[in-house]
């Protein structure tokens, strides 16, 4: 993996962590599923806009707008809608981490549910997954932290499971940034239906609600969609998917810097925990590389 590749995908990692810091502010001054429908609309108008300029067009295979559909519902009104409401009574950092197990649970489902073989390493990363979250819960539940919002990020985190294991071909016919606008926009027509029906709206208008929104709709929306493509084009998934074990740790650590987080011995012992865990498993995707047969003798290269 070269220079590049590394860069983009901690760019891409820090920049995926931190959208739950300023989830967190903006759910401070507005409420949380009218700003994300309208976030999810900006974007997606925007993405939209982008594929229509790199010639790409909204006539989908049928797999790709059934992946779009499911993905626009279960990863951007379900998963992050739950999350924006959760960020109401838990902290940014403990979100992060409950998201970023899903990476485990994607390994766990294609091991239960589609036969996907795993390696000794594989297994060990699912065991120290389990314990790293556990132990955090744990300290967590004792403190007392709120029940509602972990469940609401626990429903989320399987929400997004369900969309990354739907998304597997959905960009086999092109226009990927078509699908990605698209769900985007599929995602926010859930989530103005739902806003009215389960929240007071309310919008109040401060400078930090002004940058989170900005920073949300560009950077985590947009930019680190573009960055994960093209380290895909790069390096290929498998390698890629190596930088998510960034996202616990990336999480906590704007968390702390930016909203003062506190996190105690236990909570950081289950965050290297579950990084361990989430790059073991990784690590055991990495195709085993074959060793070449020796040429007969006399045969020329």
């Amino acid at each position: 993996m070269d220079t590049r590749a590394i860069a983009m995908g901690l760019a891409f990692a820090l920049i995926w962590s931190s959208a739950f810091t300023s989830a967190r502010i903006i759910v401070m001054d507005a409420s949380p599923l009218f700003s994300l429908a309208v976030r999810f609309l900006i974007s997606g108008l925007i993405g939209v806009i982008i594929a229509r300029i790199m010639g790409q067009n909204w006539r989908l295979t049928p797999g790709q707008w059934r992946a779009t559909v499911i993905f626009g519902i279960c990863q951007n009104a379900l998963y992050l809608g739950l999350n924006f409401v959760a960020m109401q009574w838990i902290e940014a950092s403990l979100a992060a981490i409950i998201a970023s197990t899903m990476p485990l649970l994607v390994a766990l489902a294609g091991w239960m549910m589609f036969g996907e073989r795993q390696t000794p390493l594989g297994l060990a990363g699912l065991a120290a997954g389990v314990l790293g979250v556990a132990l955090i819960m744990g300290t967590r539940l004792n403190a007392g932290v709120d029940l509602t919002g972990v469940l609401l990020c626990v429903i989320g985190v399987m929400a997004l499971t369900t969309a990354t294991l739907a998304l597997r071909g959905a960009t086999s016919g092109g226009n990927y940034m078509m699908v990605v606008g698209l769900q985007m926009l599929i995602g926010s027509a859930v989530l103005f239906v739902a806003a009215p029906l389960t929240e007071d709206i309310f919008v109040t208008p401060t400078w930090r609600l002004a940058a989170a929104f900005a920073y949300t709709t560009l950077m985590p929306g947009l930019l680190a969609t573009l960055l994960w493509v093209l380290l895909l084009n790069r390096v290929g998934a498998v390698r890629a998917a190596t930088f998510h074990f960034l996202n616990p740790v990336f999480g906590v650590a704007v968390a702390a810097a930016l909203l003062g987080e506190q996190l105690g011995l236990l909570d950081v012992i289950g965050v290297l925990i579950v990084t361990g865990g989430i790059l073991a498993v990784q690590l055991s995707r990495r195709p085993a590389k074959l060793t070449p047969k020796p040429s007969p003798q006399g045969a020329r290269p």
